[in-house]
């Protein structure tokens, strides 16, 4: 063999040699193609392994934890731990602020202060009168509200003239502020409750008739084509289908708006408001009680957490099909 062949030899020999197990990019299928992740192994948009991390390099690394995994559930107990371990920093920061402050200039009292002045206003019989007054106006008034925005919300949703005609007008007017509202409300309604009421519901109507509209109108068409299809009137579309596939839509819009009910509330009762909690906290703000105005706060926002959880129990329990599309 002369000099020749045996060069072209060695660079066949070369050229076929296999590929390093330890090159980078998966390994080839049988048709050239790269491989993809196992069968079965979830994967994300662009294809990678959810389970595992590309390293700086493009390597893979190790799989990710629970606490890491984008939109990943974690356990039950991780996440009571997590909310528990919150609530524990809350209270740390406060204790460590109210005790590096040390003066009376600051006025931030320490939570064991607070959880006195609580323990004294429940002793009193005050907090019981305030927190069944304050219930009362929200309980009515925003009642009120929320049955004006799912009535007027669906018709908007349902019925272009009826958009046509209502939309403008809300337009225009949630835009004025509720709160200067007040001097009208008591010289129409006077000084007892019904203005109180007015207010939480006027405050937080427009708001309400317009996300409920934003809801029904998510109801697809083809539900409606086909209920007209199956001899379906009019009113039994919006009885059968459309509320009944809103209902979780609105129950989401009231948890939303309540927080702007408690915020007309406190506004309603500096309307010659005898009881209620945020007269409470007026009333210990004349007599420098800012302890009993932490303590009013807390019982406000553990009230809006109960709420909250209220209705979001109601709706897993009146709407369970909704819960996979969340």
């Amino acid at each position: 063999m002369n000099d020749r062949e045996a060069g072209v030899l060695d660079v066949t020999e070369t050229e076929t040699d296999p590929v390093p197990a330890s090159a980078s990019g998966p390994p080839a299928t049988s048709t050239g193609e790269p491989a993809g992740p196992p069968t079965g192994a979830p994967v994300e948009a662009d294809g990678s392994d959810v389970g595992r991390a590309r390293a700086p390099g493009g390597t893979r690394g190790q799989r990710r934890g629970a606490l890491g995994r984008l939109r990943g559930d974690i356990p039950p107990g991780l996440q009571l731990g997590l909310g528990a371990a919150g609530v524990v920093v809350l209270l740390g920061g406060w204790t460590v602020v109210s005790a590096a402050m040390g003066s009376d200039d600051f006025l931030l009292p320490t939570p064991a202060a607070t959880w006195q002045a609580g323990l004294d206003w429940y002793r009193s019989g005050d907090l019981w009168t305030d927190l069944n007054a304050s219930l009362k106006r929200i309980g009515i008034g925003y009642s009120i509200s929320m049955v004006i925005g799912v009535v007027f919300g669906v018709l908007m949703a349902s019925f272009r003239s009826a958009e046509s005609f209502l939309e403008p007008q809300i337009g225009l007017l949630r835009y004025i502020p509720a709160s200067a509202l007040t001097p009208l409300f008591l010289l129409w309604l006077g000084i007892d409750e019904a203005p109180k009421y007015a207010l939480i519901a006027v405050g937080t109507v427009f708001f309400n008739i317009l996300m409920t509209a934003d809801v029904a109108r998510a109801v697809p068409q083809e539900l409606v084509n086909a209920s007209y299809t199956l001899g379906a009137g009019r009113l039994t579309v919006l009885r059968r289908v459309i509320l009944p596939h809103s209902w979780p839509g609105i129950v989401d819009v009231a948890r939303i708006n309540l927080a702007a009910a408690w915020l007309m509330l406190v506004v309603a009762e500096l309307l010659a408001a005898q009881e209620g909690l945020a007269y409470r906290v007026v009333r210990a703000q004349r007599f420098r009680q800012v302890d009993t105005m932490f303590a009013v706060l807390i019982v406000f926002a553990i009230i809006g957490l109960v709420s909250d959880l209220a209705l979001r129990q109601l709706r897993r329990r009146t709407a369970p099909w909704s819960e996979g599309s969340r």
